[in-house]
Order: C-alpha cells, then structure tokens, then sequence
C-alpha cells in the first residue's frame, strides 16, 4: 500500500486544479468547525449519567446510518467492494473512529483535559516526521517554522501550566495522536475507486459495531439516561446534543474531512485542523460559559500563522509541478 507523501501532498483524481484545493481547504475548516462542536455538547451528558459507550455508540451509529447511502451506492457501481477495501475500511473504523475517541477519554481520565489535547494535536508534527523518516527527505524551512509556530500556539491554548507527569495517559494521548494520523493517511487514499463519503460511513459503522459488541460484553458501560442538560443557559432534553453530535458534529466532520483530504492532502489538512482547537473554545465560550483567557487568543493567532506557513509551502511548491504540488509515494509496510 502506498499513500502520498505529506511534504508533496496532493494525489489522485482531485489534484485537478486550484478551485478544488480552495473547495478543499473550505471543506477542512467546516471539517474541524463541526468536530469541534462536540466536545460542548457531549460534556454535559456525561456529567449527567450518560457512559462514554453509550455516547459514542450513538454518536457512529447515527452518524453512520445517515451516510449509508454512499456505502449502498458504491457497493452496487464495485460489486466487490467491500471485499476489495475492506483493510482501509477496518481500519479506519478502528483507529480514526473509535481508536482516537477511547485513546483520547482514556487519557483524559488520567491527566488534565488540556495536556491530553495537546499531546492528541501533535499529529500534524508527527506526520512531518514520519515523511521526514521514510523519504530522508528533510522538510522546507516555512514547514517546520510552520510547525513550531502552531505547537507554540497550541501549548497557549489547551493552557497546562502545573499539570503533571502520567505515564500511562501520556502513552494513551500519543495513541490518540496516531490514530489522528491515520485519519489523514487512510482519508487521502479516497478518490474513485474508494468514494470518501463510502469510506467515511463504512468507517463509523464498523466502529459502531465494534462499540456495540464492546458494550454488550461489558467491557465499555452503557448507560443512557433520559435526562435534560443545561446549554447556552437553556435546560434541553438529552436528545437535543445527542442528535447534534451524531448527525451534525460527527456527520458533516467525518464527510467533509475525508472529502478535503484528497484534495488539499494530508499534510496541510492536519494543519488546518488544528483549528478545531479554536472552534472548540468558541462552542464551549458560548454554550457553557467557559469564556478562554487572553493568552489563548495569542495562541490561536499563532496557530493560523503556523497553517499560513505550511500553506505557504504548499503554493510555493506548485509552479514545480505545473501548477500543482507534486507528489511522491511513500510504501507503508
């Protein structure tokens, strides 16, 4: 299996022409805007009863059942569709899906909230190394300016002065963070063959599956209250954020994402969403009344001019190719 390297990200049947790196850099942010509407909305039930199963198995299943459309659609055009992608599909399911959600609420039952965030969010520089180590091709400069600027502003925003060491959070986070990876490596390999919106509802309901069964045995608690939880000073029943997060946050997140991924590629689509960050403050600034600090406001500054700098690179990189990135083919054993 081969997939395109992050340093030359643009790959396939997308790599067409500016407008559709402009739809996809569109399609990135609206990306990150709806996962980061999650977080606010999930909270207060799970501080009023519900268990992360129960949240999380909704949360795919819905999620999954409203783009199943795709899946059937893509099933009748490859008759053997699933037993051609069936390793992608698996293990997006597992890693970007319901890896990076078990890894991350792992970590933060061990550590603050915003060290586990960070941590989780240092998947765009991992992603620059990891080309860096398989191609022994040393990054441009604006790349890893753009990277230091953006983990700069990253540290001012989760805030994690006076938080201290855990070994076992800190090595759930970094598992976070690679699933986190493999979200932009498995989404970049979308195009015709494998449509991005089969691959993101085949995902979500074999993660939904794997939870069901996780929940069944026992191994991940279900319970699912009928209870009424307080947004942006409203009291509101559960199904309020539930049906936001299932068939919003989590819908139009994993559909535009793994939509803009091919088409801006996975480097600068990890970059930009770095900005689910941001829109998270402004979700829980609005409906839970957490209003951020000064500080964090310089430190969303700094992340946008990190995703400046790697964009950058990205259009300086065009005129080489014709107008477009080149790309190279980095082999994943």
């Amino acid at each position: 299996m081969t997939v395109s390297t992050a340093s030359l990200p643009v790959i396939g049947p997308f790599a067409a022409s500016p407008r559709v790196r402009t739809t996809g850099l569109l399609m990135a942010v609206a990306s990150a805007l709806a996962f980061s509407s999650s977080g606010p909305f999930v909270k207060p039930l799970l501080e009023a009863g519900w268990s992360l199963g129960a949240a999380l198995l909704v949360r795919m299943g819905v999620a999954g059942l409203i783009l199943s459309p795709a899946v059937f659609r893509a099933m009748r055009r490859q008759p053997g569709f699933l037993r051609r992608h069936w390793r992608l599909i698996a293990g997006f399911g597992l890693m970007p899906v319901l890896g990076c959600q078990l890894f991350f609420f792992s970590a933060m039952q061990r550590m603050p909230v915003a060290v586990a965030l960070l941590i989780q969010y240092l998947a765009p520089v991992m992603l620059v190394a990891f080309v860096w180590l398989r191609t022994k091709r040393a990054p441009s400069a604006l790349v890893l300016w753009g990277s230091a600027v953006a983990v700069a502003g990253l540290i001012l925003v989760v805030d994690i002065s006076g938080a201290s060491f855990d070994l076992i959070g800190t090595l759930f986070a970094l598992a976070a963070a690679v699933c986190v990876c493999a979200y932009f490596v498995i989404s970049e390999r979308a195009g015709d063959d494998l449509p991005p919106l089969a691959l993101a509802a085949s995902g979500l309901l074999a993660g939904a599956v794997v939870m069901g069964v996780l929940c069944a045995v026992g191994i991940m608690p279900f319970r699912a209250p009928a209870v009424s939880v307080e947004l942006a000073g409203t009291e509101v029943p559960w199904f309020v954020p539930m049906l936001w997060v299932a068939a919003v946050a989590t819908t139009l997140g994993y559909a535009l994402g793994v939509m803009a991924v091919p088409r801006i590629g996975s480097r600068v689509a990890s970059f930009v969403g770095l900005s689910e960050v941001l829109f998270a403050l402004g979700f829980a600034w609005i409906f839970l009344a957490e209003v951020p600090a000064p500080i964090q406001f310089v430190g969303g500054a700094l992340i946008l001019a990190g995703v400046v700098l790697v964009k950058l690179d990205d259009l300086r990189s065009a005129p080489r190719s014709g107008g477009m990135p080149a790309a190279e083919a980095v082999p994943i054993p």
